[in-house]
Formats: C-alpha cells, structure tokens, sequence
C-alpha cells in the first residue's frame, strides 16, 4: 500500500511538473512571474505536496527558484548574467558534443535532417524554438556524462525566455543564419569531424550572446 500511495504522488508530482515546465518553455509564465501552489494545486485538483515536488524538481532545472517569504517563481535575469550563461554555453556545450559525437546512430542523423527540415518550413516562433531544442538536445543525447548533460540542459533552461526574445527581434530575415549554421553543424556531426564541430557550434551560440548585447530592451524589466 505505502509503494502505490508514493507512486500515485511520483505520478502526480510529474504531472505537475511536465505542466508547468512546458508553461515555462513556452513564455505562458514569464520571467518574475510568482507560481502559486495554491492555485496550481486547484488546477490539478492535488494536495500542496505534489506541487512543493513538481518545484524542487523544476529548480534543479534551472526554470524556477524559491524565495523564503515570497514562494516561488521563474528567475528574471539581468543582461551580465545571460551573457555569461552564453559564454558557459559555448564552453560546455561543444565538451557535451564531443562526447556525445561517437554515440551518435544513422538514426539520429535521420532525426537531426527531419528537424532541420521543419525548421527552415515553419514560421511560427514557438514552433521554431521547440524544433531548435529538440535538435540541439538531440545532439548531445550521446554524452554519457550525466554531470555534464544535466547542466547544459539548465543553461538552455535559463535562457530559454532571451531566445524567444531574440527571435522576435531578429525577425525571418535573419532566419537564414540560423539555418547556414544548423547546416554546417551537421555536416560536421555526420562525418563525427569534433573540431569542426565544435567550432560551428561555439560560434553560433556567440553570434546569439553578441546580437543579444545589441539589444538591452529584452533585459528592461529584469533591472526594472
């Protein structure tokens, strides 16, 4: 009995969790914004204790943090800290696709094309972002250093609300960059060439930091 009653509250807190994360992704709860277990847990019709879960299990992900007397909410962060994010990103980043190169198979190759493909078909934003995600992330599903994964998915996570921001700045006339880049990146995958790799993908994730600095009203309301 005491197994199923903690599985049914894993299943809850999960639930709870893959909610709100997608909320998170998606921009439906911004940066600054304060998560209310209360309100969550009417939603779900739960307890509070699935919701306290489904929130630590957020914060070791980087898209929540928990204030003493204020709860919880999604980190708003200033123009330094996302540019150093970007910069750890273009250092850990290209350490995970190292190691995750030679674990690659023909079907994530396959995989890696077909997203590619939606990307340069699709013109909404949010799909746009949810394909370059799962392209990236998939890039990096060889790395076998759990360590290494778990931090270079927060670094996504926390940046997840400036990329948004970013494409809406950029706009469809500098989608073709992206696109070159994505491009190149494969290439580069499919002959497991790591040095080349690696600097396609650093330089990509710099051109972002750079156009980013150019661009101090996305980071307003965090100095607000």
């Amino acid at each position: 009995m005491g197994t199923a009653i903690g599985n049914n509250g894993d299943a809850a807190s999960q639930r709870v969790a893959d909610y709100l994360r997608e909320a998170i992704l998606s921009g439906q709860i911004a940066p600054g914004e304060r998560i209310r277990q209360e309100d969550i847990a009417e939603r779900f019709g739960a307890s509070r204790l699935p919701v306290r879960e489904a929130l630590r299990i957020l914060e070791a992900e980087g898209l929540t943090e928990h204030h003493r007397h204020k709860g919880a909410r999604v980190p708003r962060l200033g123009m330094h800290e996302v540019d150093v994010i970007y910069q750890m990103r273009e250092r850990l980043e290209p350490l995970a696709l190292t190691e995750s190169l030679p674990h690659l198979t023909e079907d994530d190759f396959r995989r890696l094309q077909e997203l590619q493909r939606k990307i340069e078909s699709t013109t909404d934003i949010g799909e746009f972002l949810a394909l370059d995600r799962e392209l990236h992330l998939l890039t990096y599903s060889g790395c076998g250093i759990d360590q290494l994964s778990s931090m270079v998915v927060r670094l996504w996570n926390s940046t997840q609300h400036y990329r948004r921001a970013f494409m809406h700045l950029s706009g469809p006339a500098r989608r073709w960059v992206v696109n070159a880049e994505h491009r190149l990146l494969l290439d580069a995958i499919e002959r497991r060439d790591s040095i080349d790799a690696e600097r396609c993908l650093s330089g990509h994730i710099r051109r972002t930091r750079i156009e980013l600095a150019h661009h101090p009203e996305v980071f307003a309301e965090a100095t607000a």
